[in-house]
């Protein structure tokens, strides 16, 4: 536990990207998904299964590309058109998995979707980190995504410590518990109406609508966690990496964002809108 908490407090200096945003913000999402989309596919090389990390890094680069594309391009900048772009690069992407596949003597079913599961488990969810970032609601809601990821996995940790006793999936994960489950979302909840009570709208970090947000999040941060656990027991790992002490690799300490960020942006897309 001592070497969690020292990783974890050498890491927040890295919360001074999500203060600053913008490019800072992108260049790390992005190295996050080189990275991240480099553990996984070892995962998968683990099982035999032979991903393609080229597709993959062309994929990070062409998405990032029609990001800057649409975001700059008056063309391209209104709501039609980014979403035309983002379509595009779906249909390369899954094309040039499909496309992998063609070499039938070295390429196996495995091999291709193990790549596409890679490019979207990793690359396009984390995307969404940006997209939050680049909304009306940024300087606030940017800070939810972290908040809810991480107190969860905070509350959840410490309540399961003393307070767990019923499994809660021992087939993914033996050490967590019901009771950590709960605790983690009671925790995001209280954290995100602190922050709420002092950064947001007045009396919108108590309204319903905000405090069910904060559960879901919580829920999703932890189904994210336990995606991740998924993937490791098939793949025969522990962690996906070693890069942070006590915690493992990136995706060891990013699961729950991954998951957290595209739920928290449909929720300022389609949601918050009604309550404002």
């Amino acid at each position: 536990m001592k070497t969690r908490i020292i990783s974890a407090i050498i890491m927040l200096p890295l919360l001074l990207l999500v203060y600053f945003g913008g490019i800072w913000l992108m260049l790390a999402c992005i190295a996050i998904s080189f990275i991240g989309l480099h553990e996984f596919y070892n995962g998968f090389r683990n099982e035999g299964a032979q991903p393609s990390y080229i597709i993959g890094c062309g994929s990070i680069v062409l998405l990032y590309a029609f990001h800057i594309l649409g975001t700059n391009v008056p063309y391209f900048s209104d709501g039609t058109g980014r979403y035309n772009l983002i379509m595009l690069w779906m249909f390369i992407t899954v094309a040039a998995c499909l496309i992998y596949g063609m070499d039938v003597e070295k390429r196996k079913n495995p091999d291709v979707v193990s790549t596409l599961t890679g490019i979207f488990y990793v690359v396009f969810f984390v995307h969404f980190v940006v997209l939050i970032d680049e909304s009306e609601y940024a300087h606030n809601y940017i800070w939810l995504i972290f908040i809810i990821a991480f107190g969860t996995d905070i509350f959840a940790y410490f309540t399961g410590m003393f307070l767990g006793k019923h499994k809660l999936c021992p087939n993914l994960s033996p050490k967590k518990t019901v009771e950590g489950a709960v605790g983690g979302v009671l925790g995001a909840v209280v954290c995100s109406i602190l922050f709420g009570v002092f950064f947001l709208a007045e009396g919108h970090a108590v309204s319903p609508g905000f405090i069910l947000m904060a559960a879901m999040g919580s829920v999703m941060a932890q189904l994210g966690d336990l995606t991740a656990s998924a993937f490791k027991r098939k793949m025969g790992i522990k962690d996906y990496g070693n890069l942070i002490p006590g915690h493992g690799g990136i995706l060891d300490r990013f699961d729950s964002v991954l998951f957290v960020a595209p739920y928290l942006y449909f929720y300022i897309a389609v949601v918050l809108p009604l309550f404002l």
